[in-house]
């Protein structure tokens, strides 16, 4: 969870939204509020039900992020542990647009609460760690267009964070986009968030876990040996560095400094060269 918006405006005319979702849906918000990333979503429990709210721009409306929830519930297989939608509502006020979903609620918290990077060693038995492995098999065969990691953004960032040429090809399959300790409950395990899934590089998913694990070298150590017909393969190599260089433009941004050098060290070893702390935003 992040910090509600810090315009006070915006914190209102987000609760008062949330408020007429709830009286479109007849649930009754209660419980704590779990704001997403700068102010852009607002979500509580509402009965038995979770009520999240995303607001945009009117011009921005029916972007990557938009329908990511309704269209992984559709395309998943239910095998796939996650909540499932139970309704969708849109409308416009102003200059600004909203979308309301309503879906299961998970009684489970995050294995981390409060951010994507894991503080602490995990003590996951081993049917949990196959249940991943599972989910994120199940999800790469769903086809898709939707692009969770776009060709473009490598072209433009790969060489500039990590001092190495771009890959000559990049091996796609489908994944979550966002997958980190925030996203993830203990067992029975249920993945959450999945309004940016789609088209990744192979192995992007368990690189991108991997890496928000440095801080805890045997939770990594496990999601290697767990991952490791993907990250220990060429094409997963890729995806792997692709998702450490996503995290060092976080990095460069001011996000997770306490995992930075993590990041550098480990995008280091990948490469076999020495990875600079991340350059300033361009």
């Amino acid at each position: 969870m992040f910090a509600p918006p810090q315009a006070q405006v915006d914190q209102q005319r987000m609760r008062r939204a949330h408020v007429s979702a709830a009286q479109a849906f007849s649930v009754t918000p209660a419980g704590p509020e779990a704001w997403g990333w700068q102010g852009r979503t607002l979500g509580r429990r509402a009965d038995r039900w979770w009520l999240r709210l995303v607001s945009t721009p009117v011009g921005k409306r029916g972007g990557h992020l938009w329908d990511g929830t309704a269209t992984a519930d559709a395309a998943l297989p239910r095998s796939v542990p996650r909540p499932r939608l139970h309704g969708v509502t849109e409308w416009t006020n102003d200059d600004t647009a909203y979308r309301a979903e309503l879906s299961e609620y998970v009684p489970l918290p995050a294995l981390q609460a409060g951010g994507p990077v894991l503080r602490t060693e995990t003590e996951l038995p081993d049917t949990w760690w196959s249940d991943l492995l599972s989910a994120l098999t199940t999800t790469a065969a769903v086809p898709t267009v939707r692009q969770a990691v776009r060709q473009q953004w490598i072209d433009r960032n790969f060489t500039r964070f990590l001092g190495i040429p771009c890959p000559g090809a990049v091996a796609w399959t489908t994944g979550h986009g966002d997958l980190h300790w925030g996203n993830l409950t203990a067992a029975p395990l249920v993945i959450l968030d999945w309004e940016g899934w789609g088209l990744v590089p192979s192995g992007f998913d368990a690189g991108l876990l991997h890496a928000y694990s440095l801080r805890t070298p045997a939770t990594a150590a496990r999601i290697r040996s767990t991952f490791s017909h993907l990250l220990d393969t060429p094409d997963g190599r890729v995806g792997e560095l692709v998702a450490l260089a996503q995290l060092l433009q976080v990095a460069a941004r001011g996000g997770h400094p306490d995992l930075t050098p993590h990041l550098v060290r480990h995008a280091g070893h990948l490469t076999g060269r020495t990875v600079p702390h991340p350059p300033d935003p361009a």
